[in-house]
């Protein structure tokens, strides 16, 4: 999966938000961070992935975590699967999926006997010094957000 090591500096990103903002890694110095890689906005997957993790943020918040989701598409489309799913949390645009591609998670894939490059859908802990702590990588979409949560009541 990914080459990345718990405890080594994640790499630092800036990429334009859902409202073409842009967003840094840095930005979030103190707290943990959930990256999470996905692979398009509005897909059926994605959307219950992200809307399980809306539904979490206060529990999320509690334990002093910002929810960061990626994917390769545009702000445009990013604004409208928000607003379309009142998502509470930052979602950015890796339309070259250069962030992707440092993460290890832009890889073939094989879909209905097709081979393809996209997202393989993935999540990174950061730690508030700014280290992955943790890489979730074997989870349902649907349950992506009680994996996480399990975790880091555990830690």
């Amino acid at each position: 999966m990914s080459t990345l090591e718990i405890g080594a500096p994640a790499p630092q990103f800036t990429l334009l938000d859902q409202n073409s903002n842009s967003v840094s890694l840095s930005d979030f110095s103190g707290k943990k961070v959930l990256v999470y890689f996905y692979p398009r906005a509005s897909t059926p997957g994605c959307t219950v992935q992200a809307c399980a993790l809306r539904d979490s943020k206060a529990e999320l918040e509690k334990l002093n975590v910002v929810v960061l989701g990626l994917s390769p598409d545009t702000p445009k489309k990013l604004t409208n699967f928000t607003n379309k799913q009142e998502l509470n949390f930052t979602l950015l645009a890796d339309e070259d999926h250069g962030v992707c591609e440092v993460y290890g998670v832009w890889q073939l894939k094989k879909f209905m006997g097709r081979e393809n490059m996209g997202v393989v859908r993935t999540s990174f802990l950061v730690d508030e010094q700014g280290n992955l702590e943790h890489i979730f990588n074997k989870f349902k979409t649907k349950d992506h957000h009680e994996v996480v949560l399990n975790y880091l009541q555990q830690a």
